[in-house]
Parts: C-alpha cells; structure tokens; sequence
C-alpha cells in the first residue's frame, strides 16, 4: 500500500487578503462587544435618546422664555423707575432659569426617540418610536390689524 502524501483538513490560508479582512472583522467584533459593554453597564448613550431629550429641553426652555412677557408685564406695568423694572425682570429670569436647572427630561432609557410623559402609561416591550403629527400647539395667533 502507498503512503498517502495528501494532508489532511484544510489547507493553510497564505492570502494576505484573506487575512486582513479577517483581522478586520475580528476587530470589529471587539469593538462591537465593546460597544456593548458600556451600553450595559449605561455609559453608553443611543443619539435617538440624545437628541430626543434635547428637543424635549429646549422646547421647555423656549416655553418659558415665551412666558416671560406675560408673567412680567403685569407686575412692570404700574412701575416707573428703570432700577425697579430691571430688578422685577431679573428676578423672573432667574427664576425661569432656577427652574430650567432642575429640568429633566423623561426618557426612557434604551428606547430611543421613546419619550415618557409623567403619569402616562406605555408598552416597555414596544419597539416602534411614537409618532408625532407636527402640528403648531395651542390657539391659533389673530392677525395683525394696522
């Protein structure tokens, strides 16, 4: 019987290209599994969630600065001494800032473009992102008669 001079299993890879995407996508997937670790340990933020709690911020951040004239106006109105206007004003300032400070916004957190109204009751299971219809709020402005 002849001695079998085939080797047995596959035969080594000598393709520099083969072994650089492999080395590639190694590296990959430990960035990937990186990527997951900080996501679970919540040093990781998703920039849906990011960005969803930044509107949600800014636009309570412009509600009350569109507040400001309608809380301040009346308390100015009768006031004819600069210094005395100035102070009423920074005060209300102040105290929108105060109250912007202590602003958080309700995320929840891994579910993103999911934003969580207090009191309001959701699917934590649900993976679609709440829709908006991206309508004005509130009553319609008159027209300006000149």
């Amino acid at each position: 019987m002849a001695t079998d001079t085939k080797t047995r299993g596959r035969p080594p890879i000598q393709d520099a290209d083969y072994n650089a995407a492999r080395a590639r996508k190694m590296e990959a997937d430990a960035q990937l599994a990186e990527l997951e670790l900080l996501k679970a340990k919540r040093e990781l933020v998703a920039s849906g969630d990011v960005l969803t709690a930044w509107t949600e911020v800014l636009a309570n951040m412009r509600s009350k600065l569109l507040a400001l004239p309608t809380i301040c106006s009346p308390l100015i109105s009768t006031e004819t001494q600069i210094p005395v206007i100035q102070d009423i004003l920074e005060k209300q300032v102040h105290e929108a800032l105060d109250e912007l400070s202590t602003y958080e916004p309700h995320i929840q957190p891994g579910l993103s473009g999911v934003t969580k109204a207090v009191g309001s009751t959701s699917n934590a299971d649900s993976k679609s992102p709440a829709k908006t219809a991206n309508r004005p709020v509130g009553r319609p402005r008159k027209a300006a008669k000149f």
